[in-house]
């Protein structure tokens, strides 16, 4: 692994999808980054978006899903998110490349006449700019160790064949020559259908989508074939045939119960050692050791007794949108040995005006939030379904049912405090009521209203606890500080805590001036809990979000229990697993018809059966 002069040499595994979008490319590549750094191996990643958005931060939730925040502050795909999931890493805005990002870059070049004149052209010149790129940010250390990592993951969104990646495909082709075969592993990743009327899997999509690949210069060392169910050997020997590769390189990858299981699927079929064998590291020991990873699925399978989770948002019919909390939801879940359900809850539809004109959904609203063992109300953007998580708010806090509000899920909460408990009728965000006599929630000072992109409070900022003993500082492990990411433009009024906490409710933690509100809470109640900051972004399987730990161990009744644990035992971000609990410490459960509304969602690109949860 290393060239003349003792530097190391950089090794690079691609993955490309075919047939379809939505196959599990981004599930794909965090699965292969995990099987190589079970081997020992420093693994980074790289996701390649081909539109032309300098990132996602100006993308509708319902076009792209949610908008993921680096610490740096970078805003950009989901799929990183996935990466820093599974592989415990911290990403940095330049891992996710977007045309905008190199054509941008070619330009200001051209502008400052860096090309001497040159006819700046796609070849060379943006496909150069790619593979600097990548590179570059191959060598930049993820891990929180020195020294550059051994591979770089990178995924090529979209399909084969869409025109906006072929500078792309035409720049990694180049890539793949100029860094060497033992250096380069190409995995396509293609759907083998099974036809219902037939009854077996068809391999003519895959063949035509390797063939189409292979007319742009590439061919790959590994199949991945997406399918419902198992392929066996005939089918195998047919793609190994069709497809120029060995049959030991296609890795069938069926649906199975969750996400979690398939780092080891591709083990049991030896991916890693084909990946190994193409990358020249067949000195690096071959067997991955998932045996935590590994317990950690088959214990999310077997978990029986469950916690109802109300979700109250905006865009509750793509459940992508709020990818990461749902993930940071089930992290908690799992510790807390409880299977997750999640009632999503339109917040539009627990209003007044969806009971006049639409009774039904209102019906229906409230029943899923009724039925509810706690209540999350997310983060978003515009009025829509604004009065209706502020009656969610109101519901839970009026009941004592545990409650997280998330950025405007904070704002919201504090809103209707003032409302209800102040007095103040017209208390507002001026997001909202630009004319609100009292604005709860102001646009922040440094802010823009003219330029979208990138003019947010964005990254990681520190938050200093206020309260030594209050939930979320005893959850956090009693830390004087904590560093999370942010997102937002506005917060709430400082002109107005005074008022606010002489009546109950506490601030309980702040930024560096004390000016700006971070965390609030009300003592009072069992969990109730509002932060500015996005605690899902930091959220891991194996160490779940402290905040939402809080919430689904307040809504299974082992709260008391686990904040006792956690005083002088645990650090931010690093939690220990709550246990089974006691079955008599659970409330009672507010099902009623459970069947109204619960649903699930169906993302992670069909990696699951539709039987089990959905990691």
């Amino acid at each position: 692994m290393q060239k003349a002069g003792n530097k190391k040499e950089m090794k690079y595994v691609l993955v490309t999808g075919g047939v379809v979008s939505g196959l599990g490319k981004g599930v794909t590549a965090s699965s292969v980054g995990l099987l190589l750094q079970s081997c020992g191996l420093r693994v980074t990643s790289i996701k390649i978006d081909p539109y032309l958005n300098t990132d996602a931060g100006t993308m509708s939730p319902f076009e792209h899903g949610e908008v993921f925040v680096l610490d740096d502050g970078g805003e950009v795909d989901l799929d990183l998110g996935n990466y820093e999931r599974f592989l415990d890493i911290k990403l940095t805005r330049d891992n996710n490349i977007t045309t905008g990002k190199i054509y941008q870059s070619v330009i200001d070049k051209e502008r400052r006449g860096d090309y001497l004149g040159s006819t700046v052209q796609v070849v060379p010149h943006i496909t150069d700019a790619i593979q600097e790129w990548i590179e570059r940010v191959a060598a930049i250390p993820v891990d929180g160790k020195e020294g550059s990592p051994d591979v770089c993951v990178i995924e090529l969104g979209g399909t084969i064949g869409d025109i906006e990646s072929m500078p792309f495909i035409e720049a990694l082709g180049q890539f793949s020559y100029r860094v060497g075969t033992g250096n380069f592993c190409l995995i396509h990743v293609s759907l083998v259908p099974v036809l219902n009327v037939v009854g077996e899997p068809k391999t003519k999509p895959t063949q035509h989508s390797v063939r189409g690949l292979r007319s742009l210069g590439m061919t790959p060392n590994i199949l991945a074939c997406r399918s419902t169910m198992e392929l066996d050997v005939n089918v195998k020997e047919k793609l190994s045939r069709f497809c120029h590769v060995p049959l030991e390189n296609i890795v069938s990858l069926y649906d199975v119960p969750n996400i979690w299981h398939i780092p080891s699927l591709m083990r049991d079929q030896k991916a890693h050692e084909a990946i190994l064998k193409a990358l020249n590291l067949l000195s690096v020991v071959c067997k991955p050791a998932l045996e935590n990873w590994t317990t950690m699925a088959q214990r999310c399978d077997m978990l029986q007794e469950p916690v109802v989770v109300a979700m109250v948002g905006k865009y509750t019919g793509l459940s992508d949108a709020y990818l990461s909390i749902h993930k940071a939801l089930l992290h908690a879940s799992v510790a807390c040995r409880r299977k997750l359900i999640i009632n999503w809850v339109s917040a539009s539809d627990l209003e007044d005006a969806t009971a006049l004109k639409d009774p039904e959904a209102n019906r229906a609203a409230w029943n899923s939030l009724k039925a509810a063992d706690a209540v999350l109300v997310p983060g978003g953007f515009g009025d829509r379904g604004v009065e209706g998580k502020i009656i969610a708010a109101k519901y839970a806090r009026k009941n004592k049912i545990p409650y997280l509000g998330i950025c405007l899920g904070m704002q919201v909460a504090v809103i209707e405090y003032a409302r209800s408990v102040l007095g103040l009728q017209n208390a507002n965000s001026t997001e909202f009521d630009a004319n609100t006599k009292n604005p709860c929630v102001i646009f922040m000072p440094e802010g823009s209203k003219t330029h979208m992109g990138g003019t947010m409070r964005l990254g990681s900022r520190r938050t200093y606890f206020q309260v030594a003993d209050c939930k979320s500082a005893q959850l956090y492990g009693n830390q004087s500080f904590i560093d999370e990411r942010h997102r937002h433009r506005y917060e709430v009024n400082p002109n107005m805590v005074s008022q606010l906490e002489k009546a109950g409710l506490s601030f309980t933690g702040k930024d560096e001036t004390g000016q700006r509100m971070q965390i609030v809470e009300l003592h009072s109640h069992p969990y109730f809990v509002g932060v500015q900051f996005h605690p899902e972004y930091k959220s891991r399987p194996r160490k779940p979000s402290a905040l939402f730990l809080g919430l689904i161990a307040a809504a299974s009744g082992q709260l008391d229990a686990f904040l006792k644990k956690s005083v002088g035992g645990t650090k931010a971000n690093g939690y220990i697993p709550i246990g089974k609990g006691k079955p008599g410490l659970s409330p009672k459960h507010r099902y009623g018809p459970i069947n109204a509304k619960v649903n699930i969602g169906s993302f992670d690109g069909m990696y699951t059966n539709g039987n089990g949860l959905h990691v």
